[in-house]
């Protein structure tokens, strides 16, 4: 009797590992097609522990004539998210606009999203980072992204420009300069750890993608007299604005170029975009009012008229021989800063009457006008004037060459 129950226990546990070899036979055999003849099962599985990152270029740095850095590029956290990886979405949303102090609704849409990785919130600051970490949100992790800044934040703003939330420069400086100052974006495989960390694979270098560096031929201490001159001015005669531009008549160094209202280029993503446009780049001035300011100059300068002497703008009509001189508004008496304030054709030409033909020659050469400016960069001969040189680092030793100045 025993050896009959022996003998079919025997069989049962012969059975059952029969079973199990079968069953794990069949396993085997999925996880070789998976992985062999269907790369879906393989990929999978990767996905879940690595990724692949578009790190874009570190900006190269703007300075002034002296070094001084007034667009410099520094590493801000940003939170990043693998929707499949998220279990409940609803939660991970109110958890990570509690840390952000942020609404749900936009932060669940992100997370909504079939990508394999989406942002959820860029340039975020460091106390709200820790926040997160420490809350250890399943498929939510950080990502160190360049962000580019403004250490004297409006001073020339709107000469400087800005570089946008993916770094493209959007405005002046940074804008025409773009393709110089971007660098090239690396492709960087990277693995994450057991609490979402990512770690990058050997041989990422982000030197290898820093772009170049620009040095304007900017005096930042100068710029930074001529624009609170020029904003109080403003704020006394209740103008809407104004600008002011510095340039070195030797040289055709561009010195200061001021505007008010002002923008800060730290704040862009708050700023309307029509309001951090510079009107030194965009809008061209007429060329006669521009010699108005040196007709007037030449007169003072050579005693012909003097500063509180008065002139008749003939109510906006003035016949000469050949030609009737008109304003746009009708003046009467104005002097020499009365006729630059309202620009008038009438005085300007009254002016240049009683300084004659060949005295205002004579200033205008003085002035430099008709010659070529002695810049003193390399490429003199083009005759085409930029107020910034390149220079692109080499590495963190303080080694630069220059590359294409004042072309």
């Amino acid at each position: 009797m025993r050896s009959a129950d022996l003998r079919r226990t025997g069989l049962r546990v012969k059975g059952v590992g029969a079973l199990l070899l079968l069953v794990f036979g069949v396993l085997g055999v999925r996880a070789a097609h998976l992985t062999v003849v269907d790369s879906r099962g393989s990929q999978r599985g990767t996905s879940q522990t690595v990724t692949v990152l578009r790190v874009p270029g570190a900006r190269g740095t703007i300075t002034d004539r002296h070094g001084d850095a007034l667009a410099i590029t520094v590493q801000a956290p940003s939170i990043y998210a693998v929707p499949e990886q998220i279990a409940d979405r609803d939660q991970t949303a109110r958890a990570i606009a509690k840390a952000l102090g942020r609404k749900v609704g936009p932060i669940r849409e992100r997370l909504e999203k079939t990508s394999p990785f989406v942002y959820v919130a860029r340039w975020i600051r460091d106390d709200q980072a820790k926040a997160i970490q420490a809350a250890g949100l399943e498929g939510i992790g950080l990502v160190e992204e360049p962000r580019r800044t403004y250490p004297n934040r409006a001073l020339a703003g709107r000469l400087i420009g800005f570089a946008n939330i993916d770094g493209h420069g959007a405005r002046a400086i940074e804008q025409m300069e773009d393709a110089w100052l971007a660098g090239e974006a690396q492709r960087v495989g990277v693995e994450r750890d057991a609490r979402q960390r990512l770690l990058p694979k050997e041989g990422f270098d982000p030197r290898r993608s820093v772009g170049g560096d620009v040095m304007l031929t900017l005096d930042a201490a100068l710029q930074a007299e001529i624009e609170e001159a020029l904003f109080d001015v403003v704020r006394m005669t209740g103008a809407r604005g104004g600008s002011v531009v510095v340039i070195d008549p030797a040289t055709g160094d561009l010195l200061a170029l001021a505007e008010a209202p002002g923008f800060d280029p730290n704040r862009f993503r708050t700023t309307p975009y029509p309001d951090t446009a510079s009107a030194a780049f965009l809008e061209a001035p007429e060329p006669g009012s521009t010699m108005k300011a040196v007709l007037v100059a030449a007169g003072l300068e050579l005693g012909a008229i003097a500063p509180g002497e008065l002139f008749d703008c003939e109510e906006g009509r003035f016949r000469v021989p050949g030609k009737t001189i008109r304003d746009v508004k009708p003046h009467g008496l104005l002097d020499p800063a009365g006729i630059l304030r309202v620009s008038s054709n009438i005085g300007a030409s009254k002016i240049g009457f009683q300084i004659g033909p060949r005295r205002q020659h004579e200033v205008l050469r003085r002035f430099g006008f008709g010659r070529r400016t002695g810049s003193g960069f390399p490429d003199e001969s083009a005759g085409l004037l930029r107020p910034w040189r390149h220079w692109r680092t080499v590495d963190h030793a303080n080694v630069s060459f220059g590359q294409g100045m004042n072309t």
